[in-house]
Parts: C-alpha cells; structure tokens; sequence
C-alpha cells in the first residue's frame, strides 16, 4: 500500500504504509513531477497519474517504480483525472476538454470539447457506460460512453465545482460552494440538500448513503444522504483540510486526510458507531503544501479489486452490451471517421523514482 500526493511544490511523494497491528507509513519516493504546482492524482491497480498547472499528465508505473511517460493533449490545468478499470483513463482541463485514454497504449482514443468553460470535475459511473461533468459554464453534462456523445445537459444556477458518483450507481451529487446537492438517477431530480458553513474542498463516499466531507477547516464530517443530517464530526488536522481518500480493507473503512499544513493522516471508521471519532492509524509530515492525495493498494488488495472488475465484465458480456471496457473502435472516433488527433509524449528512457529527500540530504552530508 502507497499514499501518494502532491503539492504546491510541484513533487509528488510516495510513502509506504504497512497495515499491521500498529500501521507504519515510512518515505519511500519524492519526484519532481512537474513544472508547476500538482492538481490532482488518480490510482489504478498498476499506475498513478498527475494532473498540473504545468498542462500535462505524468504517468508512474509503481510496480516498477518508474516514471512511465507524460502526456500533452490539454492546454490549460489539468483539473481532473478518473481511471475506469485497468483500461481507460478520463482527464478533464481548463480547456474545456474532456479525453478518453487507453491506457495499454496510453493512446488518446477521443478528446471531447465538452464545456464552454473550465472543466472542474468528472465522475464515472460503476457500469462505465455514462459520465457526469461539470464546468464553469454552469452545467451539468451527461455523457454516453457507448457512443462517445452528449447524452444530456443541466443548467445549474451556479458553477458546480465537484460531481460524485455513489458506489451503486444509483445516486450522485454535485458541490457548489458549500453546498452539497444529492441527485436520484432515475429521476434526475434533487433528493436533498446538505449545506455546511464554510467552501467544501472535497468529499466523498464511504458507503452508499455515507458522505464524508472536508470544508475549509480542519473538521471532517460523515452526513447521511438520507436524512441530510450530520452523524459525527471530528477534527482532523490543525489546518484547512484538501483532499480525503477512502478505500475498505477487510472490513475496515479506512479514511485517509491531506492538509495544507503538509500532515497525511489515516483513520480507521467504525461503521457500526458511527457517532464516535474515528481512530487514528497514522500519521506523516511531508512538510509541504499538499493539495491532492491517493492510495495505491497493494496487491492482495489488486487481486480482490480485479476479480471484482473481472466479474462485472463477464456479466456485462453476457448481456451483450458495449461498455468502455471494451475495445470499440465505433465509439471513439469523430465525425469524419477518424481518431482524435494525438498530442502524446511517451518518455524514451524510463526514469527510476528518487529515493526520499532526507536520503539524499544524508549522502550530500557524508560527502562533505
């Protein structure tokens, strides 16, 4: 397991965590991972991506822990960045552009112009055959992934800056400053409204009716989709929080909590008592200015994830239904039936991860 972040710094850290009685979490990589100051990382069972102000995409293979390549198709800050299964990437920028990447090629399958504005975020849904999207044109975008089109479009009375699934597909919800909407699927229609007193910074899902949400504070709060009420709060970190990350571990609900203040903290919640603070597992002082944060799992973690993934697929087939999943080459290309135009850059030597910094700083100490 590896939490990986980024920052203002423009590095990306890796750190090793070792889920045992007592969890550890020790450096394992700092990278100069661009030009600017990162916005966003996404995880697969196999990579992690970063989206910067620099208007690229890196690619890191953790399994070998290399840098992998980059890639250039946006002009403008990548804000948003969503893996779909071990296949398929979606990235989302200030350009106003969404694209859809193979990730076996890491070819540019199709770049969509799908707002008018800046791009703040995208979710995909569990089938992976719709995605959600939002912009600062002051719509809600749905997208058919099947056939690569606008499938419908929202207005909205302000500009949302975050969109969620919910793990059963069933639901999703949009952010609007400190507002948090709850949408039905099959109706499309606002269920609830849950509103907090300060920006929200992001949010997610821990179960199907659980959201976990971080505001411009040092509080994180776990509200029910149902009744929009709050079923606890806690204090997290001594600063504004910018990022929450969540995953499930044999039967534990993990929360994991980036600060600006540079802390990385993992939380163990109790389902079952709710009401009560979670424990903390650990700790880490990057002593930098975080702003976006991910889990690589391990792979007795991959395993349970792909065979998951392997048996949505198999039923997917059964049914004979075309999915993102599957190679299609109908689906992804333009009107003039050729394929988006590429503006990829794949690294011709494969650069090794660096070891932490205070490694370095040791041999430049014993150097001198």
């Amino acid at each position: 397991m590896e939490l990986v972040a980024g920052c203002y710094e423009q590095v990306l850290f890796g750190f090793a965590v070792r889920p045992t009685e007592s969890w550890t979490v020790a450096p394992d990589f700092t990278h100069h991972a661009h030009t600017a100051s990162l916005s966003v990382v996404a995880v697969n069972n196999r990579y992690v991506v970063t989206g910067s102000k620099d208007e690229t995409i890196q690619i890191y293979d953790m399994k070998k822990k290399v840098e992998h390549g980059a890639l250039l198709q946006h002009n403008g800050t990548v804000t948003c960045l969503e893996f779909y299964g071990t296949a398929h990437l979606l990235s989302g920028a200030e350009d106003g552009v969404i694209c859809i990447w193979n990730t076996k090629r890491w070819e540019c399958l199709k770049s969509i112009k799908a707002h008018k504005g800046h791009v703040t975020s995208l979710s995909i849904h569990p089938s992976g055959k719709l995605c959600l999207s939002v912009g600062t044109d002051k719509t809600l975008r749905t997208w058919n992934l099947v056939e690569g089109r606008s499938a419908f479009i929202k207005n909205l009375k302000q500009n949302a800056h975050i969109i969620k699934w919910s793990p059963d597909g069933e639901k999703y919800v949009t952010v609007i400053t400190n507002k948090v909407d709850i949408y039905k699927l099959d109706t499309a229609s606002i269920t609830g409204t849950i509103t907090t007193e300060k920006r929200i910074s992001s949010l997610r899902f821990i179960t199907d009716s659980i959201l976990a949400i971080a505001g411009g504070d040092e509080i994180i709060r776990f509200y029910s989709c149902d009744s929009q009420k709050c079923l606890c709060e806690f204090k997290a970190h001594e600063n504004r929080i910018k990022d929450i990350y969540s995953f499930e571990r044999e039967g534990q609900h993990i929360i994991v909590t980036a600060c600006s203040d540079g802390y990385i903290k993992m939380w163990n919640l109790d389902l079952n008592k709710i009401k009560d603070v979670p424990s903390l597992l650990c700790e880490v002082n990057t002593k930098a200015r975080l702003t976006c944060l991910a889990v690589w799992l391990d792979r007795a973690s991959e395993i349970q994830e792909n065979s998951d993934k392997v048996a949505t697929l198999s039923q997917a087939n059964e049914d004979e239904k075309p999915s993102i999943a599957r190679k299609n080459k109908v689906c992804w290309t333009d009107k003039s039936g050729k394929t988006a135009k590429r503006k990829r850059k794949i690294a011709p030597e494969k650069q090794k991860l660096e070891a932490p910094l205070q490694k370095k700083k040791k041999k430049r100490n014993s150097s001198a």
